[in-house]
């Protein structure tokens, strides 16, 4: 059998054939053009999920409409909690930020301590912890006069209600609320109140009472405790006000064996 011999025509078609496969070999790949159109495909749905979660969240589809207190304040006006539910509160349900919210409230006058939760679907839960106020506080160091909680923390805010009033230094507010206790359960035999305390630096106690009585009383010492000094004139002043027929105006107890008293009326040395 005779040999078909190759045109020139065959071997240019068969050159032309594979140019034409190296240029158009991906279109003719379907596994690589299904997996890149998967790839496309999930980044457009990715992208496009995203955005619509930030723009959902954007959106005031679930406004705030209410604050609900656990309980009513005692101290806290209703000007004052809205004032900090304007400034604090932005965003909707899911994007506003309660420690910003908490926050906001505890800088308000008498709120020791605030609570912030969310309530489905469109509220705020919020609970007030106020300070409750044992005496007024004076720093010696600048004067400025605020509060003492029962806490034996210092807090500035006003009040009209009659309690007693301490001056000492810095950071002593807490001790000097624990001695007051003390001096006040010592001085019940008198039937009187104790209305004001100053404590100096060195340590030196003064001590007013609502009669106009005051009291000086050193710092402890290894002799005798301030409260047993206290103690002992307790006990001795009612006899000695009978037998000297006078009424104290002061007393210093910082002797070790006994005190010093200065009448009514007396003018000071």
């Amino acid at each position: 059998m005779a040999e078909r011999r190759k045109s020139p025509s065959d071997t240019a078609t068969r050159a032309a054939s594979s140019r034409a496969g190296k240029r158009g070999g991906l279109w003719h790949r379907p596994q690589l053009l299904n997996l890149i159109s998967g790839a496309l495909l999930f980044f457009a749905m990715t992208g496009l999920g995203w955005a619509l979660v930030a723009w959902t969240f954007s959106k005031p589809l679930f406004p705030l409409h209410k604050l609900v207190l656990s309980a009513p304040p005692s101290q806290v006006t209703q000007a004052q909690l809205e004032y900090a539910a304007r400034t604090a509160i932005r965003g909707n349900f899911f994007t506003v930020r309660l420690e910003e919210v908490r926050m906001a409230f505890e800088t308000l006058p008498w709120v020791r301590h605030a609570g912030v939760r969310r309530l489905w679907p469109d509220g705020l839960g919020l609970s007030l912890e106020e300070h409750e106020a044992v005496a007024y506080w004076k720093n010696i160091g600048d004067g400025d006069v605020r509060l003492i909680n029962r806490q034996g923390e210092v807090f500035a805010a006003s009040s009209n209600v009659g309690m007693p009033e301490f001056s000492g230094p810095q950071d002593s507010a807490a001790a000097m609320l624990k001695y007051y206790e003390t001096y006040s359960r010592i001085l019940q035999p008198l039937r009187v109140k104790l209305v004001r305390m100053d404590l100096s630096a060195r340590g030196t106690w003064r001590l007013w009472l609502n009669n106009g009585l005051s009291i000086v009383l050193d710092r402890e010492q290894e002799r005798s405790s301030t409260e047993a000094r206290l103690e002992n004139f307790v006990a001795a002043l009612p006899h000695l006000q009978d037998r000297l027929g006078v009424q104290v105006a002061r007393a210093d107890l910082r002797y070790p064996n006994g005190f010093a008293l200065t009448p009514v009326g007396t003018r000071p040395q």
